[in-house]
This record gives C-alpha cells, sequence and structure tokens, in this order.
C-alpha cells in the first residue's frame, strides 16, 4: 500500500524561516519525495491537517492547489498499484516519468504555483502564453515528446503569421515555453534528456529605442496645458520620470508621499522587486511641488491617477487598472508629441529610454546609471552607450563639411 501526505521539508529551512513542501510518497517503510514547488513560513504551515494556517495571506489560494495536487497523486498511486509492485522509487517512476505528460495540464500547474506564491504579474504574462498555445492546439492534446524543432518552427509561423506577432513577441512566446520544458525536466515530472531547444535557436531582433531629446523635452516641458487635466497630469509624470531614474510607469502611479523624504524617492519597483533610492534633481521637486496639497496624507498617491479607484489591495484589480490607465497615458502621449511638434512616436517608456541616454550623455558612469534603472545586468544598459557613440559619431560629421 502506498500512502502519501503533504510534509513541510524542516531540514531545507532557509533564512527567511520558509521551508519547501513536498509529497511524500511510501510504502515498505521506504519514502519518496516530490517537491510542489512551493515554500511556506513554518510558523504559518498546519503539519496535522496538511494546510496553511489562517492569516497567511494567501492561505485559501495554496491550501486549494494542495488539495488538488495530493487527489491527483493519490488517485495515481491506486491505479499504480494495480500494475506495479509497491516500492515507492517505482510508484514515482510511473506518477512521474513513464508516462505521456500533457504539456499544457504541466505548463496550467506551473500557472496556479505562481498564482499560490501570489506572483500574479508573472501569472498574468504566462497565462497569456499558455492561451495562444491552446487556442493553436485546439481540441488535441499536446504531450512534452510532441514539442520537437518541427513543432515550434510550425508553431513560430503560425504566431508569425495568423497571429500577426513581431519578432521579439515570438522570441517571448518560445522564451515561455522553453522555461516550461527545462521546469518540466529539472522536476523530473518528463524523461526528456535533451530539450529540442538545444537544435531551435531563438531569434531577437535588436530594436531603435525612442528617446527625447534635450529641445523636444524642453518643447513638451513648455506645452501650455490646462490645468489639472488629465493631459497635464499625463505630461508632468512622463517628465517627471525622464528626470527621476526613468522610474517605470507602475512605479509612479502607485508612488506615495511616504516614499519621498524631500531629497530622495525611494521604493521597491512592482516589475523586479528591486529596491530604488533616487536623488531628486529640481525639475523633479518642482512637479511634485505641484501636487502637493494641504493636508495630503502619508499614505496618499503622490499623482492623482489611482485615487478614485476601489479595491486596489487586490493585486489582480490593481494590475487591471494599471493596465487601462497606461493605455491612456500612451494616447496622450501621442497627442502631446504633435502638439510639441516632435516628430517621433512616444509611449512612456520612451521617457526611460530618455533618462538614460540623457544621463549617459553628461557623463555619468555607466554602472550608476543601470542601477538607477534597476538594471540586473549592465548589459541591459550598455544599449545606451551605443546610442550616445552613434550620436558622438554623427557629430564628427562636421568636419567633413
Amino acid at each position: 500500500m502506498v500512502s502519501t501526505k503533504i510534509i513541510a521539508r524542516k531540514d531545507k529551512k532557509n533564512s527567511n524561516n520558509e521551508v519547501p513542501l513536498f509529497i511524500r510518497l511510501t510504502a515498505k517503510r521506504k519514502s519518496n519525495y516530490i517537491s510542489l514547488g512551493i515554500n511556506i513560513n513554518i510558523d504559518y504551515w498546519d503539519d496535522k491537517a496538511m494546510q496553511v494556517k489562517r492569516g497567511h495571506p494567501n492561505m485559501a489560494r495554496i491550501n486549494n492547489f494542495l488539495t488538488t495536487q495530493l487527489a491527483d497523486l493519490q488517485s495515481k498511486a491506486i491505479e499504480s498499484e494495480t500494475k506495479i509492485k509497491n516500492d515507492t522509487t517505482t510508484v514515482k517512476k510511473l506518477l512521474k516519468g513513464n508516462e505521456k505528460v500533457d504539456f499544457l495540464k504541466f505548463f496550467k500547474e506551473s500557472n496556479d504555483k505562481l498564482l499560490a506564491k501570489d506572483k500574479i504579474n508573472s501569472h498574468r504574462r504566462a497565462n497569456s502564453v499558455y492561451i495562444k498555445i491552446k487556442d493553436y492546439v485546439g481540441d488535441n492534446i499536446l504531450y512534452f515528446e510532441d514539442i520537437n524543432v518541427k513543432w515550434l518552427t510550425d508553431y513560430e509561423f503560425y504566431l508569425t503569421t495568423t497571429k500577426k506577432n513581431a519578432p521579439n513577441t515570438v522570441y517571448t512566446e518560445m522564451k515561455a515555453i522553453r522555461k516550461i520544458i527545462n521546469l518540466a525536466i529539472n522536476e523530473d515530472a518528463i524523461t526528456m534528456v535533451k530539450s529540442p531547444f538545444s537544435k531551435y535557436k531563438l531569434k531577437w531582433e535588436q530594436v531603435d529605442k525612442n528617446y527625447l531629446t534635450e529641445g523636444e523635452l524642453l518643447a513638451l516641458d513648455t506645452l501650455i496645458l490646462p490645468s489639472g487635466s488629465c493631459m497635464q497630469v499625463h505630461r508632468d509624470i512622463y517628465i517627471f520620470a525622464a528626470y527621476t531614474g526613468g522610474l517605470r510607469i507602475s512605479d509612479i502611479f502607485q508612488l506615495r508621499w511616504r516614499d519621498i523624504d524631500g531629497e530622495k524617492v525611494s521604493l521597491k519597483t512592482q516589475k523586479t522587486g528591486s529596491v530604488v533610492s533616487i536623488k531628486l534633481p529640481n525639475k523633479s521637486k518642482e512637479i511634485l511641488a505641484k501636487y502637493k496639497s494641504y493636508g495630503a496624507s502619508h499614505n496618499s498617491y503622490v499623482f492623482p491617477i489611482l485615487s478614485k479607484y476601489e479595491n486596489l489591495d487586490n493585486e489582480t484589480e490593481r494590475l487591471r487598472v494599471i493596465s487601462a490607465a497606461n493605455s491612456y497615458v500612451n494616447k496622450d502621449l501621442t497627442k502631446l508629441a504633435k502638439l510639441a511638434c516632435i516628430d517621433k512616436h512616444i509611449h512612456f517608456h520612451t521617457s526611460r529610454h530618455t533618462f538614460a541616454t540623457r544621463a549617459l550623455r553628461k557623463g555619468m558612469r555607466i554602472e550608476y546609471v543601470s542601477k538607477l534603472l534597476g538594471h540586473s545586468n549592465i548589459k541591459t544598459t550598455q544599449i545606451y552607450t551605443k546610442i550616445v557613440n552613434e550620436e558622438l559619431d554623427k557629430a564628427m560629421d562636421v568636419f567633413n563639411d
């Protein structure tokens, strides 16, 4: 008889007092373990109930996931006992390696783990990839072993022609598929020794990064706009970002007065979770002064964009609102560029490019620019060095006149 139980591996506790959760398979006094891919603070774990205790912010979500996983594995274990002898190693092989594994089912389970860990943004991006593949496959089952170089090439063609995806969007989709395959290999969910991506090469196209020159930034900044209008607010947050370390729009939307001490803005970024601390230049202070109303609370938003919305403690709702507000800002920026006679397609992210190129032109060291932008790798920042160097090369052409 094979018994199953969810356990917290206290022998693997990390420095944050978190332990990984496993399903333990036991037969003939021998045990084997299958990782559930979730870490939990040991203070919130109930060994007897095999559940997360009340008080944990994701209690319901995680417990639902654990119940589903345990029931599925128990069902497979019972089925396996009629086919093989009772030893956990053989059972584990049967459950995880000796049968065809449904790619989309595994993908969904991986996405469910992201939700259980409250990684809403990561779940949203991964789920969009999952939905596209599901639409492509239709009613057919896609097994891991079906995903070979030909399948990847055919799917790339589908994304390019039917879905009209740009090359870098296709790159992102394929990268997500590669991640799931590697995850399945690492977790012994499949017996595939080598990923098809060892032969299929991901293709990334370097795209030009639009940015504003000093003159264009000044033209945008000095536009006379109706006081208190949405267009004025959208212009101001763009200028603020271009001066304040190229902050992303999601971080500026959620910026509160508690994040500003008068001289610096310090916050944990939404996209990467990195903490940035940026000294405020005079232009940034000038913009903040415009929005600092008398009696504004410590927890009030700096810019009046999310203030009218409720239920923003719910991350799914907050991300939906931020996405909609981002689209609105970008529509206004297209209009603002025309009003300022800027012959470029600008969207909010170009404020980030503008900050980086201006900082390098003014002599800031690339390591500092990289740190302020919150890049995890300086190679990401080096594209801006190339832009500035190309400008210098063009400037030298004056000697050819």
